[in-house]
Order: structure tokens, then sequence, then C-alpha cells
């Protein structure tokens, strides 16, 4: 076995800086959870909510046995390999919802990545009980979200001197006059 070879003057530098790096992540982790646990509320607000009804609780239940967790995020939980499902009764109603789990290409009018016939991985959703896929509908459904929420497609009402800035900058000018702004409906 060969003799190591020392670090280089360029090495030593660059693990230095990483090693500087690393200490302010970990310290300000460390103040970010310190002054979590100290406040009194919460640092970041929930704009989702669920009122689930019993139908929604069973839809809830399903939704986790039947493996939607694996892919999907509902209620904080789960991965976030597909779509995030938090909000999504504020877009979609139970009928659009449960069409989608019957007929999940014909309803989002395009190929779907998991959705659909075999050999696509979540094609069994197609194939549970009637009742099932109810449920989960309308559990989906009683997930909403409030307006200019992460989760929601409709930005918040009152002006946004982001969101003004951007069209400003990006929107060419005719735009306005063949648009609308959601914000003003």
């Amino acid at each position: 076995m060969g003799k190591k070879q020392p670090l280089k003057q360029g090495e030593k530098i660059l693990f230095g800086i990483f090693g500087v790096f690393l200490g302010l992540a970990v310290l300000a982790y460390a103040i970010l959870e310190i002054v979590r646990l100290k406040s009194e509320e919460p640092i970041f607000q929930s704009r989702t909510s669920y009122a689930l009804s019993e139908e929604g609780k069973l839809g809830s239940k399903l939704f986790r046995e039947r493996r939607c967790t694996a892919c999907h995020r509902a209620m904080r939980n789960g991965t976030n390999m597909g779509l995030n499902l938090d909000g999504i009764g504020s877009r979609k109603n139970v009928d659009w919802l449960y069409g989608f789990l019957s007929e999940p290409e014909k309803y989002y009018g395009a190929p779907t990545l998991d959705h659909g016939y075999r050999p696509k991985e979540a094609a069994y959703v197609a194939d549970l009980p009637e009742s099932e896929r109810r449920a989960i509908a309308v559990f989906l459904s009683e997930l909403k979200s409030e307006r200019g929420s992460a989760s929601a497609w409709v930005p918040p009402e009152d002006d946004s001197g982001f969101i003004d800035k951007m069209i400003r900058l990006w929107a060419p000018p005719e735009w306005a006059e063949k648009y609308e702004d959601v914000r003003e409906k």
C-alpha cells in the first residue's frame, strides 16, 4: 500500500468552506427548531383544512389501506412522488374525483403516468369496488385549501406586488386585453 499524500492547499480550503457551510446549516436548523418549539403560534400558517364526514373518514382509511400514500400526499401524510392532494377538494368536486378514480384517462383528458389501464401501477384503483372509490372520492373532495395557499389554484384576493411585477416583466401588454385577472373574480 502506498503512502498517503497530504492534502493540497486548495483541497484544504474547499474542505474548510464545506465545513463552515455544514456547521452554519446545523446551527440554523437548531435555532429554527428552538424557535418553533418555544413559539405559541405556528411559524408557517396552515391554509389547508378538512372536515371529514363519516364517508370521508372511511375514504381516508381506504386511501391509506389501498396504498394511495405510496405515491400521493394527503393531510400531510404520504409521499411526494405523485400529486400532493391536499386542497384538491377546492379544485375538483366529488363527481369529478369519482369519475377520475373510475376512468382516469377519460376524466383527465390525456394519458396519465400511473392511473389508467394495465400495466400502469395504479390501474387497480379503477377495479376497486364502487363504494370504496366513492368513499375515497368523498375524502378527497373534503380536503380544502384557502385561496392563496400553496395548494390553491387561485392566488390571494388582495394585490400582490410580486405577481404584479412578474406580469409587468414577462406578460406581453396584449395579454391584458385577452385574459382576465383571476384575482378580480
